[in-house]
């Protein structure tokens, strides 16, 4: 009997009876694999032990009792600990660290409960040399070097961890498909049976999970609709520090982050991150402004540069953003051409967040524009002042979220001068040694920092 087959995207998952060079759906070329489609299952019996309709006034439901991983910054991230039967999906670029988190935070794991850290990718040895880098050596860590999904899952039943690492996901496979390992078929199957032995057992997973080069998880989307969380590692190569953010947490915020720094024994916890940000913040200088920027629940101090120089060619004048939406600063711009008069149509503007790190709130629009003019007028803001608020298109200071977190961060790091919107005002406390200037426009806010 001929097996029948299918041409999957490796991208997508989209399925195709012929192959074409082109993914109708998400427009990938060459990315459509033929796979040969698993039997079709048939009609079981309802088991003894099958799930049977409840009435939802009868389910009794407590607060989740969440395991903490030891690692305050990797805690905070997933909402405060590891929720029983927990699916986690880890993504990041090759070598940023993902691996390294994972191990250091089984061994604090380990401390409370065996943990059961399987690597499809590298030999127990490899890990072990590793772990010895890092100091890792608990007594409850058990390590398995294995691929086969089913065999990872005899064991598990056989050891019954109490938390069980993944690593990784597009490595493992299963003997009832004839795919390759990490192909979407393979990817989404093993997922989906590791995802029911989370629910049935309670076992919170881990599992790693490679990225393509757009940045996205590698293999079906549906991976991360099945998972209960889904946390980037994220880094910038020329720098040592890491930020650990979630995309999706059914258990907590989407909008926390965790900061580490990667250093020759592992990855540690960066506690005070604004003091991390600043610390070779050029004094004096001018196109330097520092805004108070909020992560979740956490105020960061954070430092933005702007460049405005004439533009060295004919035609259209350069417009580059690193570390914020380089839509919001063309926006910027133009306000500042048309509301406040000045002249940037053909200069070359670069704009960059210091650290690596990724804004994307508009309480940051006030400090975009006060860094853009500070450089094309060549006169530095004070360097113990920090600027905040939200621009609109009519050159209005709009009002922003948390303003008395915003305040007290920037007051702790010894600034005493704070621009923020006339409409946040209300009700802040102001800090011993703080002053608070609110103003109404762009206009208004440049006159107080001695632009115009």
């Amino acid at each position: 009997m001929r097996t029948k087959t299918s041409f999957t995207c490796q991208q997508c998952g989209y399925q195709s009876p012929k192959w074409l060079g082109k993914c109708p759906d998400c427009q990938q070329w060459n990315t459509l694999v033929e796979e040969a489609l698993p039997a079709p299952a048939g009609k079981g019996r309802l088991s003894a032990t099958a799930a049977r309709p409840v009435a939802l006034r009868e389910v009794t439901a407590t607060a989740d009792d969440r395991q903490r991983c030891g690692i305050a910054e990797l805690d905070r991230v997933l909402g405060g600990g590891v929720v029983p039967g927990a699916f986690i999906l880890i993504g990041g670029d090759p070598g940023i660290g993902k691996s390294t988190l994972l191990l250091q935070a089984a061994d604090r794991l380990a401390r409370a409960g065996s943990v059961l850290y399987v690597t499809g990718e590298e030999s127990a040895r490899q890990v072990k040399l590793r772990g010895e880098r890092l100091g890792v050596g608990a007594a409850g860590l058990f390590l398995l070097a294995e691929n086969s999904l089913e065999e990872v899952l005899e064991r598990v039943r056989e050891m019954k961890p109490a938390f069980l690492v993944i690593d990784s996901i597009q490595a493992v496979f299963t003997g009832t498909l004839e795919s390759a390992p990490g192909s979407v078929s393979q990817v989404r199957e093993c997922a989906g049976r590791l995802m029911q032995l989370a629910k049935r057992e309670g076992v919170p997973i881990f599992i790693v999970g490679h990225v393509t080069k757009d940045g996205a998880i590698a293999g079906p989307r549906m991976l991360e609709h099945m998972v209960d969380t889904v946390l980037y590692f994220e880094g910038d190569p020329g720098h040592p520090y890491r930020i650990l953010r979630a995309v999706k947490n059914r258990f907590g915020s989407t909008n926390e982050i965790g900061v580490f720094e990667m250093k020759e024994a592992g990855l540690t916890e960066v506690t005070n991150p604004s003091e991390l940000f600043l610390a070779e913040r050029p004094l004096g200088a001018s196109g330097s402004a520092v805004v108070p920027a909020l992560e979740g629940s956490r105020p960061l101090l954070v430092e933005l540069q702007a460049l405005v120089s004439g533009s060295s060619h004919g035609g259209t004048a350069r417009r580059t953003a690193m570390g914020i939406d380089q839509n919001r600063v063309s926006l910027l711009v133009a306000v500042l051409e048309k509301k406040v008069g000045l002249s940037l149509l053909a200069q070359d503007i670069f704009v960059n967040v210091a650290g690596g790190m990724r804004l994307d709130e508009p309480a940051v629009d006030l400090g975009v524009l006060a860094a853009l003019a500070s450089s094309h007028l060549n006169r530095p803001i004070p360097a113990r002042t920090v600027v905040f608020g939200e621009i609109g298109l009519a050159g209005e200071v709009r009002a922003v979220s948390r303003p008395e977190l915003r305040v007290k961060e920037a007051a702790r790091l010894g600034f005493d001068r704070c621009l923020l919107p006339a409409g946040s005002l209300k009700g802040v406390e102001i800090p011993a040694g703080m002053a608070l200037i609110g103003v109404k426009s762009a206009s208004e806010a440049l006159e107080e920092l001695g632009f115009t």
